[in-house]
């Protein structure tokens, strides 16, 4: 038997679940995004040599705000008391790359994996929107969940 998509009503309109039934347990999600550009221009954006300040501050903190902004901007996403969230930017292996990740945690009846993909993408927009005045074929990538637990459906994290 195929499993019924949970955002639609049993005539296909969109709809938002109803979690008041589910108990509160702990939630925490991981997400990841990539941002390719130049060395150089990973260089000034990691070094803090932009022109409109230190990028990486800057979209950290865009980071965290859009992972509390996240039901304002995916419909029929819940609104979640978020306990914490933690966004990490660094060089990749390949010079190449800035590496985004995006821990999202709460304890409550529904998980954070938007949270967490929300962060890790308005932080990869930012570091572009930070650094194309130097480099507009910057490519932001691979934004996908790396691991979650906590809920119903258990833990996943994505094999490497």
């Amino acid at each position: 038997m195929a499993e019924r998509l949970t955002h639609l009503d049993e005539k296909g309109a969109a709809r938002i679940v109803d979690i008041s039934g589910k108990p509160d347990t702990k939630r925490v999600a991981v997400a990841q995004a990539e941002l390719h550009a130049t060395p150089e221009i990973v260089a000034a954006v990691l070094g803090g040599a932009l022109k409109k300040g230190d990028a990486v501050a800057v979209a950290r903190v865009a980071g965290i705000m859009a992972a509390k902004k996240t039901s304002d901007l995916i419909p029929l996403c819940h609104p979640i008391a978020i306990s914490k969230v933690s966004v990490d930017i660094e060089r990749g292996r390949d010079p190449h790359v800035i590496v985004i990740r995006a821990r999202v945690e709460t304890t409550g009846p529904t998980g954070v994996e938007m949270e967490a993909l929300t962060a890790a993408s308005v932080t990869g927009l930012t570091l572009y929107d930070m650094g194309k005045a130097l480099d507009k074929s910057m490519t932001i990538t691979n934004v996908q969940l790396i691991e979650k637990s906590g809920g119903k459906s258990g833990d996943f994290r994505r094999e490497a």
